[in-house]
């Protein structure tokens, strides 16, 4: 274990993952009748929840002198399945505060895309729970989840540009896209590439700040 970069890292993942739960229990709570508040309590709490099952496993794993390669694949399976979840809620929160009736070009493309990701996460020839998982199955799961990506990004950018506390939500997610999509091609030859997750994190906590605002 290296203590330096474990320590703030592991106390980073925790914070983030009591934050996240918190605010959407929260949300949640004080939805009071109002649906995009309700969906947008239900992504932050699926969006905590979610990364827990691999960020758990990778703290035990700085800590502790167990095996938690099987564990923290798992956790990234069901992380990816969660993420993607939370773009397609994030869609129908986008609706209902703005009151989009119709569009269901786009809603049929936000969910199919999204069940392409899901479907394509499930195949065993990902290899999650290896120690050296697929890059090219990485590459494929992630183009559909990438396009899921780009749609958000337009849809926040058209619909929330004269809302205050989310009119800079797509420049969260496209930040955390752009800090992805190089972990996801180089991280397995060069795992310092992996330290990317930090601020692909932050960009989730930014989001998260973002959706309180607009629920109180």
């Amino acid at each position: 274990m290296k203590l330096m970069p474990a320590l703030p890292e592991s106390i980073f993942d925790i914070c983030y993952l009591v934050f996240a739960i918190v605010s959407g229990v929260l949300l949640l709570k004080n939805s009071k009748g109002r649906k995009y508040v309700r969906i947008f309590g239900i992504m932050t709490l699926l969006l905590g929840c979610g990364d827990a099952l691999h960020l758990v496993p990778r703290v035990l794993n700085y800590w502790t002198d167990g095996d938690y390669t099987a564990a923290l694949g798992i956790g990234k399976l069901v992380t990816s399945i969660t993420m993607t979840l939370f773009y397609i809620l994030i869609e129908y929160a986008r609706r209902d505060r703005y009151k989009i009736a119709g569009e269901k070009g786009v809603l049929a493309s936000v969910w199919i895309l999204g069940i392409i990701r899901i479907v394509l996460c499930c195949f065993p020839q990902n290899g999650w729970t290896s120690a050296e998982p697929s890059l090219l199955w990485g590459i494929l799961r992630n183009i559909p989840f990438a396009l899921l990506g780009i749609l958000t990004v337009v849809l926040w950018l058209r619909s929330a540009k004269n809302d205050k506390p989310l009119k800079l939500m797509w420049l969260a997610v496209t930040l955390s896209f752009l800090f992805y999509i190089p972990v996801v091609l180089f991280a397995q030859t060069m795992p310092m590439i992996g330290m990317l997750m930090l601020p692909k994190t932050c960009m989730y906590v930014w989001m998260i700040v973002m959706i309180k605002k607009a629920g109180k």
